[in-house]
């Protein structure tokens, strides 16, 4: 049967089956047990605390919304202290654009649970809002973890009381039979019944202490420390090979941000160009328009002159043949 495969935490990347990890962020019972999951105040959502000296119970999505809008206030669904923006949270914004209007919890009784249209999302068969949801999760889950353990106790020890029955039905059919050596010789028994009575232990192919059973001891104790010391070169080559995935995964994540802060910049810039050589184009046709205007006006202005001076010229030269 092979092995089950194994996982590597993302913290102490130690290697874990995959059911001992945890679903988020892919943690250990060891690093859970570190750094704890702790609810949110504003929010009420779980998440995981990243280190022992911050102890703060605010997420981070509710920390850049405190920076960005103040602290909020109290949802006018839900009652939870998370509404930043306007007198609703950010969960029942969503909800209600999605499903419509609220209606009353099944548990609660108030007016902040959302009619998804579906039978298989409602919990037990009952319609509930969210902060009720996970509190029901949160007991489902504590009952089927006690059932489990107690199912675990009493198959432990059903195992051992049918051990022990074993043992003493075993021990109950066993005959009682006389030690053979302690025996007296009878004088009429042949020689070769009597040296082996007498010297159980001469045949050397039985004697488990002999050299031939050394020998083969010795070696599979070599060929165990040396499959252990595989093992542990293995174990270490793959503990490695995770930690260079897990720097070339944040490596990439940087560069890929990197990319795309430079490309929005990019972006930006060539927006901001386009639309200044816009305007100076507007501003250079604005004043061809003006001066065309003033060319033809001109033009006109000067066509006029050159009119008045042609009839004054010829008004002059007719005079004198009329007298």
């Amino acid at each position: 049967m092979s092995a089950p495969a194994l996982f590597a935490c993302s913290r102490c990347f130690a290697r874990f089956p995959f059911e001992e990890l945890s679903a988020g962020q892919q943690l250990c019972k060891e690093c859970r047990g570190a750094f704890p999951v702790v609810k949110c105040t504003y929010c009420r959502s779980e998440f995981q605390q990243t280190s022992k000296g911050n102890t703060s119970t605010i997420c981070k999505k509710c920390e850049q919304n405190v920076k960005a809008y103040g602290k909020p206030t109290a949802c006018e669904y839900c009652n939870i202290i998370a509404a930043f923006i306007g007198n609703k949270c950010q969960r029942c914004t969503n909800s209600e654009i999605k499903y419509g209007p609220p209606v009353n919890c099944e548990q609660c009784k108030q007016k902040c649970a959302f009619d998804r249209q579906d039978d298989d999302k409602k919990v037990d068969g009952k319609l509930l809002c969210w902060l009720c949801t996970l509190s029901f999760k949160r007991a489902l889950a504590k009952t089927k973890q006690g059932d489990a353990e107690r199912r675990a106790h009493l198959k432990i020890s059903a195992m051992h009381k049918k051990h022990k029955e074993g043992k003493l039905r075993s021990h109950n059919k066993r005959p009682n039979r006389p030690d053979v050596t302690k025996m007296p010789v009878p004088e009429d028994q042949p020689p070769n019944k009597i040296a082996r009575n007498a010297a159980p232990g001469a045949r050397g192919d039985l004697d488990p202490n002999s050299s031939d059973h050394v020998v083969a001891m010795t070696q599979l104790k070599e060929q165990i420390a040396s499959l252990k010391k595989q093992i542990t070169q293995k174990d270490a080559q793959l503990l490695s090979k995770d930690k260079t995935i897990t720097e070339l995964k944040a490596k990439h994540f940087t560069t890929e941000t990197e990319f795309r802060v430079k490309m929005k910049t990019n972006q930006k810039e060539h927006d901001d160009k386009v639309e200044t050589l816009n305007k100076r184009i507007s501003g250079l046709l604005k004043q061809v328009a003006s001066l065309s205007k003033s060319s033809k006006k001109t033009t006109k202005a000067e066509q006029l002159a050159s009119a008045n001076s042609d009839a004054n010229n010829s008004s002059g030269t007719d005079s004198p043949s009329i007298q």
